[in-house]
């Protein structure tokens, strides 16, 4: 596999599709239809809640509150994941895929697998809506959202392109539009995966296996110069000979986040911009706990993945709250 990007089961660093090319011969669908995400969970579906949970999200910082479920209807029986917020906390982006036992070819079919985002109306949360990314009558399937400004970056297994790959939208008139490829100099030449731009547009932070890692993936930046990404450089003080990935850079950029496996699970680091380098990583939440997004008052989210007897249950957004 050229690069990782994780769409579901990324804590576990599972692709959901390697090496598919779609066909486009399969049997034309339907037009897009808005579904209720409750009513395609597989019968008997168990809400799992902390009360349950044999490997509960743990803290090693005294600057969070517990971590404890996304209140209100974002969470389901089913499995969420890939959160993105934007800074001002007024929307939340993330993948939802009904039943994790479902193939990836199933769930091309069922739906509703895909990104979906939930507003913040001053009191709670909304209903979630599907974010729909691709024409009608063909195929995708979407996660790893990120957002700057009017701008869209996630991944996809889609008609017509061999694994997985980075793409774009723009936002126009109140909705996502003019999706198209990121082009071969990111998914085939630099093998971009998961990524994150900082705020002023110039700098991408993104896990790769690409030639040079210091061990499976590891983190690196790339700044854009004249409007073209440049040689990505290797970021030597967070990577190790495991896997770094999945990064997240704060508002100011002063703060890199990323997920590394920490006693057996995935686990959540931070490390400090301090005289312009990178501070050695510190651990901030682990057991099963990664994907980290954060909005500009310092409230963390992540994934967390509840487990029993080994065998993956379902996925939660969880928040760790700033004190």
């Amino acid at each position: 596999m050229r690069k990782v990007i994780g769409v579901a089961l990324v804590l576990v660093v599972v692709i959901l599709i390697v090496g598919l090319t779609l066909s486009l011969s399969l049997a034309p669908l339907p037009e897009h239809e808005d579904k209720n995400r409750s009513d395609s969970l597989p019968a008997g579906a168990v809400k799992w809640t902390p009360a349950l949970d044999q490997h509960p999200p743990v803290l090693h910082s005294d600057l969070w509150m517990e971590p404890v479920p996304l209140a209100g209807p974002v969470n389901t029986a089913g499995a969420e994941d890939s959160a993105f917020i934007l800074p001002d906390g007024s929307a939340l982006y993330f993948f939802f895929t009904p039943d994790t036992s479902v193939e990836p070819q199933g769930q091309l079919f069922d739906g509703v697998t895909g990104i979906w985002r939930s507003d913040w109306n001053g009191v709670g949360w909304s209903e979630s809506e599907r974010v729909w990314l691709q024409d009608p009558g063909k195929l995708a399937l979407d996660g790893a959202a990120f957002i700057l400004g009017d701008e869209l970056w996630f991944a996809s297994a889609r008609e017509g392109y061999t694994d997985v790959n980075l793409f774009t939208a723009r936002w126009s008139d109140g909705e996502w539009t003019d999706w198209s490829y990121a082009g071969d100099r990111l998914n085939e030449q630099l093998l971009v995966g998961e990524m994150h731009i900082t705020a002023d547009g110039q700098r991408m932070y993104f896990h790769s296996e690409r030639t040079g890692t210091l061990g499976g993936l590891d983190i690196w930046y790339m700044d854009k110069i004249s409007g073209e990404w440049q040689v990505p450089v290797n970021v030597q003080a967070v990577n190790t000979a495991g896997n770094e990935g999945w990064p997240f850079i704060s508002q100011d950029g002063n703060e890199l986040w990323f997920t590394r496996t920490y006693q057996g699970s995935p686990g959540i680091f931070r490390s400090l911009m301090v005289n312009s380098s990178w501070t050695e990583a510190e651990l901030v939440l682990s057991s099963f706990a990664g994907e980290p997004t954060m909005d500009q008052g310092g409230n963390l989210y992540f994934t967390h993945h509840y487990y029993q007897d080994s065998v993956m249950m379902e996925a939660d957004i969880y928040v760790a709250y700033r004190k």
